[in-house]
């Protein structure tokens, strides 16, 4: 079985480009990693290496907007996620404000 390889962490979150304390958000959720519909989907290399990494904030707001099954089967990409209006609107926003804020919600 070949090594798989994460991709690294990059400087910056990889939604809103702020420099700050990243995490891996895997763009197929772990918990559904064994649920027939996704291994139909994705190959086992892809639902473990499909991740962005993200700043707490956008990470938060991910999970805020949608469901594990959503991320997986519609929201599994950078580009997929910035497509939603409302992720968006967070993401630019976000994006203004400097490395150590903290939104409230």
């Amino acid at each position: 079985m070949p090594i798989l390889r994460l991709p690294d962490q990059p400087e910056a979150c990889e939604l809103c480009r702020r420099q700050a304390p990243l995490t891996r958000h895997h763009l197929i959720p772990k918990a559904l990693h064994g649920k027939t519909y996704v291994r139909k989907r994705f190959p086992r290399d892809e639902r473990i290496t499909a991740t962005l990494w993200v700043c707490r904030a956008c990470h938060n707001q991910i999970h805020r907007l949608f469901t594990e099954k959503e991320l997986a089967l519609v929201y599994n990409s950078r580009e997929a996620l910035l497509a939603d209006p409302r992720l968006c609107a967070f993401v630019d926003w976000l994006a203004t404000k400097p490395a150590g804020f903290t939104p409230r919600h």
